[in-house]
This record gives C-alpha cells, structure tokens and sequence, in this order.
C-alpha cells in the first residue's frame, strides 16, 4: 500500500548529522537510506534506516524509517516508527501528521491515553526528567541557601522555591503518564493471531491489523498479554512492538 502523491505535502525526508565512528557509521547508513528512498527501493531504504536507528536512534531516522516501510507496504512497521519518531521528539509535526494520515487510510485507531498520559506527550521523557529534577533541586536550594549563607532575609527566594516545588509537583503525573504509555504497542505484520493462553495451540480469540494499538504486559516465552480497546489475549512476542523498545530480562526468557 502507498501513500497518495498529497501526503508528502506535508512531511518531508529530514536530514541528520553524525559523525559516530565504526564502519559504516549512522550518518552513511542514513545517507543509504535517502539514496535508495529516492530511487524507489524502499525495501533496500528500510534496511539502511533501520540499521540507523540501531546505532544511533534519532526522530528524524525513525520518521524516514516510517516513510520507507509504508511506501514498502509494512504498515504496522510504519506506525511504530512514526510512534517512536514522536516518542523521541514530541515537537516533530510531520511524524504526527504521518500518523493522522495513515490512520485514516489504514482505517486504524490511535491509542487511547490515560488523563496523566496526555501532558506526557507535550514533552520528551528526557525534557521531563530534567523538569522534575532542576525544579525540585531549585526548590531545595531556595530554601536551605540563605539560612546557610545568612543571606538577608527576602520574599524572592521563598517564591522561587515554591515555584520550582509547584512545577515540580506538576511534572510528576507527566513523568507517571510516560513511564505507563511505554507500555503502549503496536501489531506488526498480517495475520496476527490473539490467543486465550501462551501457546501456538490455544484458541484464536481475534486477528489484530497490522498497526492496531494494545497495551503489553506479562511476557511468557515467546508470547506477550496484550489488552486492546476490543479484547485481551496473548500475542507472539514477534508480532507486538513497544513504542518504547523494552529489553529482555532473563526471566522472561524460556
């Protein structure tokens, strides 16, 4: 499946810099990926890009992944890209319009978010760990400092203070609604089969579309609990991505 010709009115290939070192290095492999997307093969595109986000994840490689996959007809895979390309950057306006527009081709749902995971969307996980730590720290110093220094006494320090603790105490449902919406994934690839219990023989409760969204859970060998707006099952591991790559522990292992 592709794109109609108006949908890259609105986004466009972004450009990265990189000088890591190693052989091929990110920014030669995305510099592959844009040579063979320009050229029609977006499979070979794909590749590269996807080797790209591996060494060095980026918003901009994972929103041209998004764009290689979709014109290579791989749905579910464009979905997770463009997710992690806003993931990684909430202010990439392209990454979000992608979504919107292949949504409404796919005729796909977008995840529904919990009141605490919307404001997390506003910001980087990064940018609100940063928000909550300087605030509380400032907060902390505003306070002690000028008994320890024997500063004058002021109104400023102590509205400062409590500044840095308000903003603080408003980053926490934010930093709350991103570590839960990490959980978030996306079905990948057709056919994917949601079953009563963890094994290839159990009975098929529903098929997911490729793109559809879920929320992960217990992992049990190579099947995950995935609960979705329309039911809840287990779902091979290969078929499901996190929005946020999650590594795997041993114990998840067989």
């Amino acid at each position: 499946m592709r794109l109609p010709g108006n949908f890259f009115l609105a986004v466009a290939l972004l450009g990265i810099g990189s000088s890591a070192g190693g052989a091929p290095a990110p920014d030669e492999l995305y510099r592959r990926g844009m040579e063979n997307y320009q050229a029609g093969d977006f499979a070979l595109s794909a590749k590269w890009f996807g080797d790209c986000v591996a060494q060095q994840p980026s918003s901009g490689a994972w929103q041209n992944l998004g764009l290689a996959e979709w014109q290579n007809g791989q749905v579910g895979e464009a979905i997770v890209a463009w997710e992690r390309s806003a993931w990684l950057d909430p202010a990439n306006h392209a990454a979000r319009t992608n979504l919107l527009v292949a949504r409404k081709i796919a005729q796909l749902e977008a995840p529904v978010l919990a009141w605490n995971e919307i404001p997390s969307t506003w910001l980087s996980v990064n940018a609100w760990a940063w928000l909550g730590g300087v605030s509380l720290w400032a907060a902390v110093g505003l306070i002690t400092l000028p008994g320890l220094l024997r500063w004058p006494r002021a109104t400023w320090p102590q509205a400062l203070a409590a500044t840095g603790l308000a903003l603080f105490l408003l980053s926490l449902p934010a930093q709350i609604g991103a570590h839960s919406r990490a959980r978030i994934g996306f079905v990948i690839g057709p056919g994917a089969a949601l079953r009563l219990s963890p094994t290839q023989d159990a009975e098929t409760v529903m098929r997911l579309a490729p793109g559809e969204p879920g929320r992960g859970g217990e992992i049990r060998g190579k099947y995950v609990f995935v609960r979705t707006e329309r039911s809840a099952g287990w779902l091979a591991r290969e078929q499901f991505e996190f929005i946020c790559p999650r590594p795997v522990r041993p114990r998840e292992i067989l």
